[in-house]
């Protein structure tokens, strides 16, 4: 019991880590979340600051998921990896490094999802890409990608534990585009594109 409190423990705390943050001072000291959309992730990074540094970023938020997801396989019993799966996203989410504010969850979900069902996170990337490359919305593929999330693990049959850890992540992930979606349904929301 005692390890499986303390994979969850640092696996909260690699989750809180700001990559994105850090990144935008190396590289210009700047403090990401006063530009673009204020938020720490790839996508305003490569607004910002192009596509480097949101590449780094990207990475280090997806092996942040992983990475948690592997410290569950390793110190605790089978479904430790789940609680430290979501230990992780809620770091990035709620970064106690912070204040308890934080990025969307979006690559850190995917990072986590890509050792816990290589499928579902394949299915999701999928969807992703489509909506994204039809709607030039990043958001709107990431609230898609993680819907699907919950239906893919019940599709494949997977422990019911996969199932309502799908349902909760997805509810936290749309919860943390609330503004996104708010612009969507306005018609202000920013679409991507290549250039910096």
């Amino acid at each position: 019991m005692l390890e499986v409190v303390l994979a969850v423990i640092i696996s909260y705390l690699l989750g809180s880590f700001p990559t994105g943050l850090l990144i935008g001072r190396l590289t210009k000291g700047i403090d990401i979340r006063n530009y673009g959309s204020g938020n720490i992730g790839a996508t305003n990074v490569w607004r910002i600051l192009g596509p480097g540094p949101a590449l780094i970023a990207l990475v280090g938020d997806l092996g942040k998921g992983a990475a948690a997801v592997l410290i569950g396989l390793h110190m605790g019993p089978p479904g430790t990896e789940l609680l430290t799966a979501f230990a992780v996203i809620l770091g990035h989410g709620w970064s106690i490094f912070l204040r308890f504010q934080g990025g969307k969850m979006i690559a850190t979900s995917i990072g986590a999802l890509a050792l816990l069902s290589p499928k579902t996170v394949a299915i999701a990337i999928v969807i992703w890409l489509a909506v994204v490359g039809i709607s030039r919305f990043v958001s709107l593929g990431s609230i898609a990608a993680i819907l699907s999330v919950p239906v893919t693990f019940a599709l494949l049959k997977l422990n019911i534990w996969y199932t309502v850890f799908g349902i909760v992540l997805a509810a936290l992930a749309i919860y943390k585009h609330r503004s996104n979606i708010k612009r969507l349904l306005n018609g202000s929301e920013n679409k991507f594109s290549l250039r910096k």
